[in-house]
């Protein structure tokens, strides 16, 4: 039996949005399902504690930057990754594809594998698809990337479909080399960026595999969401009822309802971790930057309408304060904060999926978050 398991609940008879759960050795979570990155086996200011407060069910974490800081063999030697950073739920790790796009400046791509330089001293890296499965085998994670190239936007139609048949060689040469499949799951990556053609033919290779999860790569990399929506309406019906589909690098509140729409089951994305440490908090209402002089006198919550701890028990006055001194406690406030309203966003998604009204869940919260019904169309 595979290590994961897709659990189909129901399909919103409105919006064709799916609600499920997905079965992993470390627990199960509910979908669609955003999923908090913890980069270097944390999530930048959080600890494990607070993720189980706001009820995050899966984090990422980043293959890569683990394998250069402390080592993959530090990790191994702890017990795995799930006890190295004493998180008991399922943990999802991404491939060091991803370092091939971020990193454009410091690469070389080969039939091989990529060199990198590091991006801390400079020296010299050569990472195989065998290499990543090696280090995500060491982590221990629930569920595995394979290796394969993001290539930017825009690309050329030559060189995408080159990418995508290295990146489907690659894909065999993961499954060949990965040496836990009884407790760790490999997804596969469809790549092919805007091209119909390209996706068609990446996706009929992965398929072919039998991967036990997909993900959907290659987009929020600069295209227009129109774009991406549209790659996503003819991508995603080309991939299996009966399996997880993943979106890669997705948070955005618009973009998470619009994934949902498109039978997109988990997200991941490093933006409302980011933008916190900047000051810049979703609300209800929209983005609130709360570091602005205009919250200096401001004794009330940052989202009225949230209950989270943070909410609850600060000011956006005292919150300001914290974060144009910089300290870290404003920062962490903010994140949570984040987090929270994203991850109670995917608890209502998943509850107007269930009730099959998606799509006017979809117009009610856009016109509160301060999206036009044009933006809602058009998203």
């Amino acid at each position: 039996m595979s290590a994961i398991r897709y659990e189909h609940i129901k399909t919103c008879k409105q919006s064709g949005a799916r609600l499920g759960r997905v079965h992993t050795p470390h627990g199960t979570f509910e979908t669609p399902m955003f999923m908090p990155v913890g980069t270097l086996a944390t999530v930048k200011t959080m600890s494990p504690e607070d993720l189980h407060r706001m009820d995050a069910q899966i984090i990422l974490s980043n293959t890569y930057h683990l394998w250069l800081r402390p080592g993959h063999e530090i990790i191994r030697e702890a017990g795995g990754l799930h006890k190295f950073m004493n998180w008991d739920r399922p943990i999802l790790t991404d491939s060091g594809g991803f370092q091939v796009f971020s990193l454009s400046n410091l690469r070389k791509i080969t039939e091989e594998g990529v060199e990198f330089r590091n991006h801390l001293n400079g020296a010299k890296l050569f990472l195989r698809p065998e290499g990543a499965m090696e280090i995500q085998n060491a982590l221990g994670s629930d569920i595995m990337m394979a290796f394969d190239e993001c290539p930017p936007f825009p690309a050329e139609h030559d060189y995408m479909k080159k990418s995508v048949e290295r990146t489907s060689r690659w894909a065999e040469r993961c499954l060949e080399a990965h040496a836990r499949p009884q407790d760790q799951g490999l997804f596969g990556i469809v790549q092919g960026g805007e091209y119909e053609d390209l996706r068609k033919q990446s996706a009929r290779d992965l398929v072919s595999l039998d991967f036990p999860g997909y993900a959907i790569g290659g987009l929020s990399v600069g295209e227009p969401k129109d774009v991406m929506n549209r790659a996503l309406e003819f991508t995603t019906p080309l991939l299996p009822f009966d399996k997880p589909r993943y979106l890669m690098g997705v948070g955005s509140p618009d973009s998470l309802i619009d994934g949902a729409i498109r039978g997109i089951d988990m997200f991941d994305c490093v933006l409302p971790t980011r933008i916190a440490r900047n000051g810049t908090c979703m609300t209800s209402n929209g983005r609130l930057v709360v570091r602005n002089a205009k919250y200096a006198r401001d004794f009330g919550p940052l989202d009225e309408n949230c209950d989270c701890h943070v909410c609850q028990n600060y000011s956006r006055a005292y919150i300001r304060h914290l974060i144009k001194c910089e300290e870290t406690f404003g920062f962490r406030l903010t994140t949570y904060h984040n987090l929270h309203f994203l991850l109670n966003l995917m608890v209502d998604v998943r509850q107007a999926i269930m009730e099959d009204r998606l799509l006017d869940f979809k117009e009610e919260f856009f016109e509160q978050y301060g999206f036009n019904k044009a933006d809602a169309k058009n998203f």
